[in-house]
């Protein structure tokens, strides 16, 4: 699996952000112990089992020091590995992979993390006909790069922002003075190209949905039992989504009430950064 555009240009927009945090104006204990022409090579190793994502941030981090370093990945982004396996395998200027294996390593564990959770959760759902989501809820800056991780574990994105679909919560839909009014509202503003998500939780609330247009109901915090009966009463007349505490334990379960998506923000807010290993030779 490869970066979009976006997602490369939000790498390096982080990556020069990430740099400048960690290295600042120089590697002072590098620049002044290593000389300036000396070559090595190394490789980054997997300590534990796992799903790829982020090698082509961690070149562009060496590659930023040394523009000839030779990058030669044993996987892809969305491959798993298991323990002690090689990731990949790199030469160049010492001082480049001394001075850049930190945050290297910082944007492939976290990403890596991503996708093994996501990898986890869609599995878990596998021949229900479920898709697991993200959300929202990713480390400020990174939403582009979380995302990206999360499809290569195997999951899908929701929503990138505020402003690629809409989506109708309880403080919206007081605002508007119900549901059928806030659909009514947004379908004659935004027109009617923008997908609409309301929020609900309880079955009054999914039969409001339904008799507004929505595109997608979402089933916040509901029981299996209730959730079972949401998806009876929409009866394909949208889709619907799970959402509220979803647990690795318990998503198989949700997932078999029938319902269309099952949202996760653990996979990007409680995220488990993989652990890896660089070692230079």
């Amino acid at each position: 699996m490869r970066m979009t555009s976006s997602e490369k240009a939000a790498a390096l927009v982080l990556m020069g952000l990430a740099l400048q945090e960690d290295v600042g104006n120089g590697d002072i204990t590098t620049d002044n112990l290593i000389p300036a022409g000396e070559q090595r090579k190394a490789a980054m190793i997997a300590k534990t089992g796992g799903v790829i994502a982020g090698l082509e941030i961690a070149e562009m981090v060496f590659r930023h020091f040394d523009p000839d370093v030779s990058w030669s990945p044993e996987v892809s982004d969305g491959d798993r590995v298991s323990k002690g396996d090689i990731i990949v395998n790199f030469s160049g200027s010492y001082r480049a992979l001394l001075t850049g294996e930190r945050t290297a390593l910082n944007f492939l564990q976290r990403l890596s993390g991503i996708a093994t959770a996501s990898a986890a959760f869609a599995n878990a759902v596998l021949g229900t006909g479920t898709t697991i989501l993200d959300t929202r809820k990713t480390l400020p800056g990174f939403r582009l790069l979380d995302k990206y991780a999360v499809k290569a574990g195997g999951a899908s994105n929701h929503r990138i922002g505020l402003y690629d679909m809409v989506m109708v919560k309880d403080n919206h839909i007081a605002v508007a003075g119900g549901i059928a009014n806030a659909v009514k509202t947004i379908r004659e503003k935004a027109g009617p190209a923008i997908k609409v998500e309301v929020e609900t939780t309880c079955l009054g609330e999914v039969q409001e949905a339904i008799d507004a247009g929505a595109d997608i109901i979402m089933l916040d915090n509901m029981d299996l039992g209730t959730m079972k009966a949401a998806v009876e009463l929409v009866n394909n007349r949208a889709k619907t989504e799970a959402s509220g505490n979803m647990t690795l334990d318990r998503v198989r379960e949700v997932a078999l009430t029938g319902v269309d998506y099952i949202s996760v923000g653990a996979l990007t807010h409680s995220v488990k950064a993989l652990d890896i290993s660089m070692r230079i030779y």
